[in-house]
């Protein structure tokens, strides 16, 4: 992400908060009234299925913004999760707006990061459409630098990739 861009929103944002593990952040249906940047930690946008699995539909680290998405939506359709004690900076809506008004270079830095924020929801459609597991695997491993989590984190890749924890663990014995 543009470094013009976080340190943008870090001049723009208000105040921090700390959430600690498994904290929520924000559900669906909650109104939008802030944007958030992660300065520590991870986060995870979230929505449940109506079979019951978990689906991630961001993983928020380090330097990311949360939710960007929701900038000009009324209310948040998802759940905002700390997958670790996370430290945030939150940014009013509203100076979020003014700065794209009134300043072209913040304007374009958004732009950028919405492109690439594009890009990389277009590669995750692509890899929760691949029918096997053992496919997902590869590509997700593939897209985050060949290497996976510790072991206490898998459940939340099988979240990502839109498996059980149960068949991600199968996939994992196999391969040993």
């Amino acid at each position: 992400m543009s470094t013009g861009l976080i340190d943008g929103l870090l001049k723009l944002a208000q105040r921090k908060r700390e959430l600690a593990a498994g904290k929520v952040l924000f559900r669906a249906g909650d109104p939008v009234r802030s944007l958030f940047l992660v300065i520590d930690g991870d986060v995870r946008l979230v929505r449940a299925l109506p079979h019951g699995v978990q689906l991630t539909l961001q993983r928020a680290g380090a330097g990311a913004i949360l939710a960007e998405a929701s900038l000009f939506a009324g209310r948040y359709h998802c759940e905002a999760v700390a997958a670790e004690r996370t430290l945030l900076a939150i940014v009013p809506l509203r100076r979020v707006e003014m700065a794209l008004k009134e300043h072209s270079e913040f304007a374009r830095a958004w732009t950028q990061h919405l492109s690439s924020e594009v890009q990389r929801a277009r590669t995750h459609a692509e890899i929760l459409s691949l029918k096997l597991v053992s496919e997902r695997v590869d590509a997700w491993t593939a897209l985050n630098g060949g290497t996976f989590p510790p072991r206490g984190r898998w459940r939340h890749v099988a979240s990502e990739i839109g498996v059980t924890p149960e068949a991600l663990y199968r996939e994992f014995a196999k391969r040993r």
